[in-house]
C-alpha cells in the first residue's frame, strides 16, 4: 500500500495541472479579448516610450 501512497500526489498535482491548462485555454478569446489586447498594447506601448524618453548614457 506504500506504492499508492508514493502515486497518489504527483497523480492530484496532475489533474490539477491540467485542469489549469484547460481553463486558460477557454479563457483566451471570447468578448473581452479586443478589449483585453487594447490594454496590452496600451501598457507596452507607454513602457517604450517611457523608455525612449529616457536620456542615453
Amino acid at each position: 500500500m506504500d506504492y499508492v501512497s508514493a502515486l497518489v500526489p504527483p497523480f492530484v498535482m496532475a489533474v490539477f495541472f491540467v485542469a489549469l491548462v484547460v481553463t486558460i485555454v477557454k479563457s483566451q478569446g471570447g468578448a473581452n479579448k479586443a478589449k483585453e489586447d487594447a490594454a496590452v498594447d496600451a501598457v507596452l506601448a507607454r513602457a517604450e516610450a517611457a523608455h525612449q524618453s529616457q536620456p542615453q548614457k
